[in-house]
């Protein structure tokens, strides 16, 4: 499973309503021995939106953010999700599937396509 960048933040940030339940969720995928992924996409968005003053009065330090990635990602559970080989031709295929799409939800089309590179069929947002 991919865990999003929303799942993320509400697990590091104890000011969130979903924080308790994010916490535990990440809590159990840390414990449990099926792999789990991050993508650079989701890890750069994550260390943006804790380091943002606009979105957190005390917002983290961009070193403690990406310690935050870095210790998910020591756990041996959790991996990141890299463009293959096949990653254009699944791109261009996906981008057939969708007419229409453009914009900032290409962010997401990135995460999907990755995910489909890597037969990957479940995501936690």
């Amino acid at each position: 499973m991919v865990l999003d960048t929303n799942v993320l933040v509400c697990a590091a940030k104890g000011d969130s309503e979903f924080h308790n339940a994010c916490k535990e969720l990440l809590d159990r995928l840390i414990d449990n021995p099926s792999p789990n992924y991050l993508t650079w996409g989701i890890a750069y968005e994550f260390v943006r939106v804790v380091t943002h003053p606009r979105v957190y009065e005390v917002p983290w330090n961009p070193v403690n953010a990406l310690s935050f990635i870095d210790n998910l990602l020591d756990t041996g559970n959790f991996f990141l999700l890299t463009e293959t080989d096949r990653h254009l031709e699944v791109f261009s295929r996906t981008l057939e599937q969708l007419p229409g799409i453009k914009g900032s939800i290409l962010h997401d089309v990135h995460t999907a396509v990755l995910m489909r590179e890597h037969g990957i069929r479940e995501i936690c947002t």
